[in-house]
């Protein structure tokens, strides 16, 4: 009986705790990947604003843009472990491959699809969570950006045609499913992460990018003079916390959170494919030739990385792969 009694008064001494957490004021650090006043710094200002008036400014933020965090990868584990409480960007897969899951190349073809796929409720998003929940980090929405292209120093041989060599070294993010990628397109894959990929273009150590889109190339546009919009996959940032951090939040307080993050991915999925037309606009008035595919070179590419890459990413990630291929195939 006494037992029982310690137990129940140790319970109740937890639940206060977590009470008294949720209700103290508190400074959460969120960054991204992006310049200050760029479309998702905006965005990330008028979500911390929508949280803190909601909350009575129980959570406040400090921003930190431009990677000023660290690499997205860095700022993964920093978020693991508490560090960072909220962060938007792309996931790495250092700490576990599965997460490859996010970067599947030509797994979709239309903005349609897109906003299929990254919905909260798709098996993409619930399997991912899965593999997040163990590395104490919870996934609250997403931002959508772009569907990626490549970006080069020079033109390439036979742009649309994979199985052409193209004797180019470019950079790709470390993560298996992009190196795999360029390959199957047939250029020599260089893993570097983004904050060293303009010194790598700068010194000649790579001929080009992977990786991005024609957004994220504008910075780069004294360095790269073609992109080729290869559509090779989507780039999806997830808005993203501590689990252990949210667990600690009142319910009221989640709702909050999580309604607002939903609210700005909804609001930016309405402008974000006009956003990356005017990206690529953008990008030839810059002087960059932007090279578009043909409906037959977009369809052989698709056909040759899904014949070589994604039998190995299946090996990699496991049955989870083919949920979702199957929930894609399923929509069209």
């Amino acid at each position: 009986m006494h037992k029982i009694l310690v137990l129940i008064g140790c319970c109740l001494l937890t639940m206060n705790g977590t009470a008294q957490l949720s209700q103290a004021a508190q400074n959460w650090k969120i960054g991204h990947v992006r310049p200050a006043g760029s479309a998702v710094d905006t965005d990330v200002k008028e979500l911390t604003d929508t949280i803190s008036a909601a909350t009575d400014g129980l959570i406040d933020f400090t921003i930190y843009p431009a990677n000023k965090l660290g690499d997205y990868s860095v700022v993964q584990e920093r978020v693991s472990f508490g560090e960072v409480e909220m962060y938007v960007g792309p996931f790495g897969t250092t700490v576990n491959k599965k997460l490859m899951l996010a970067f599947v190349p030509f797994l979709v073809d239309t903005w349609d699809e897109a906003r299929r796929l990254y919905a909260s409720s798709s098996p993409l998003v619930e399997n991912l969570q899965d593999f997040l929940e163990p590395l104490n980090i919870k996934i609250l929405g997403g931002w959508p950006v772009y569907f990626g292209g490549i970006a080069l120093t020079e033109a390439p041989e036979a742009p649309g045609d994979p199985d052409v060599f193209k004797d180019m070294i470019i950079r790709v993010p470390p993560i298996r499913s992009f190196e795999l990628t360029a390959r199957a397109l047939g250029y020599t894959p260089y893993p570097i992460t983004w904050m060293y990929a303009k010194m790598g273009l700068r010194t000649g150590m790579v001929d080009g990018l992977i990786g991005g889109g024609a957004e994220g190339y504008k910075g780069l546009s004294d360095l790269v003079r073609y992109y080729v919009a290869v559509k090779d996959h989507f780039e999806h940032w997830f808005v993203y916390m501590n689990l252990e951090l949210w667990n600690s939040l009142t319910p009221q307080q989640q709702q909050v959170i999580t309604s607002s993050v939903r609210d700005m991915e909804a609001k930016r999925f309405e402008v974000a494919e006009q956003d990356e037309i005017i990206n690529r606009a953008a990008l030839k008035e810059l002087g960059v030739a932007v090279y578009e595919l043909s409906e037959t070179e977009h369809e052989t590419m698709s056909e040759k990385v899904r014949a070589e890459v994604w039998p190995k990413l299946r090996e990699d990630i496991g049955p989870s792969f083919d949920e979702v291929v199957e929930f894609i195939d399923s929509g069209r």
